[in-house]
């Protein structure tokens, strides 16, 4: 039967090693695998340590112990409290990064929803009453009549945050539908992103076709290099979803799903951030007087922004290839 002091000479290396990995700065989530793997396997080790020490070391050490499971224990399985430099890490990092390596993912479901779109705007112009006979003709009609002024007198500020707010809802139960019903498999994903393309295309090309479309173009250059990239993000993610839930690799499909949620949550978090931007701009600065020109440089401004964020946010300047 070993003593105390042959149990801590054999093992405190193994206790040194898990209680730097519990005590770094950076989270335990954003180290490598291999250091992950590692705390797990030292935690298990450590699990069986304690049970020995309760029976043969003093309280001291006893204590020692207990106190390093329970952190090894947090890391590793608790959940992450919110922070706002985890929060701004998310934006200024990990969403981009995640994007970029989910990349087919938001190719396919650009194509989803923007051929479509165009679909919807050519069969509005050009094929007669093709848009009615998808949607209402009274609501074809109700836009087409609230696009016929323009906006040059601009919105009450009573309206502008009453429809900001009615954005915000509007825009987040697309999205919402975009990503949620990727859990079929990503059938929900492909019919909604298809869906709510047709739609947006078709209620444009109708407005266009009344002879509004340089109002409907102006409103929503603004608000849509944000809103429509954000819907395209939200079906991203329901498509990553359905693909882990039919390719599982070996794993369980809840395996398999489990995988790959850190990707998923990044990109709706990511997704929904851009909504509320857009919400602001749609309810705020979209219906404004100013003038187009103005409007149309701004929106050339916030696309290239996008643009940039997407393609170089969260790269490592100097990283070894």
């Amino acid at each position: 039967m070993r003593s105390q002091d042959e149990i801590v000479a054999a093992r405190h290396a193994d206790w040194r090693e898990l209680e730097s990995l519990v005590s770094r700065a950076e989270a335990l989530h954003h180290l490598d695998g291999p250091s992950i793997s590692r705390a797990a396997a030292l935690y298990r080790a450590l699990s069986g340590d304690l049970v020995l020490c309760r029976a043969r070391c003093t309280p001291d050490l006893v204590a020692y112990l207990d106190n390093l499971a329970g952190r090894a224990h947090s890391a590793l399985y608790g959940a992450e409290p919110f922070r706002i430099p985890a929060f701004w890490s998310l934006l200024t990092r990990d969403f981009p990064r995640t994007l970029r390596k989910n990349a087919s993912f938001f190719a396919l479901s650009s194509a989803l929803f923007l051929i479509p779109c165009a679909i919807g705007i050519v069969l509005a112009l050009f094929v007669p009453d093709a848009a009615s006979q998808i949607l209402p003709r009274s609501m074809l009609d109700g836009m087409a009549d609230m696009y016929s002024k323009g906006f040059d007198e601009g919105r009450g500020e009573g309206a502008d945050s009453a429809m900001a707010g009615f954005y915000v809802r509007n825009n987040v139960g697309i999205a919402f539908r975009c990503f949620a019903t990727g859990i079929f498999f990503g059938l929900g994903s492909v019919f909604y992103l298809i869906y709510n393309g047709l739609n947006i295309g078709m209620v444009t090309g109708w407005v266009t076709g009344a002879g509004f479309g340089r109002n409907i173009g102006t409103f929503m250059c603004g608000h849509g290099p944000f809103e429509l990239t954000a819907i395209v993000v939200a079906g991203a993610a329901g498509l990553r979803m359905g693909y882990s839930l039919v390719i599982t690799r070996g794993r369980t499909r809840l395996g398999s799903l489990r995988e790959s949620a850190p990707d998923i949550v990044r990109l709706v978090v990511g997704a929904a951030v851009m909504l509320l931007i857009a919400a602001g701009i749609e309810g705020f600065w979209s219906p404004s007087g100013a003038p187009p020109p103005v409007k149309w440089a701004v929106a050339t401004l916030f696309s290239l922004l996008v643009t940039a964020y997407f393609l170089f946010a969260g790269r490592e300047r100097g990283r070894a290839r």
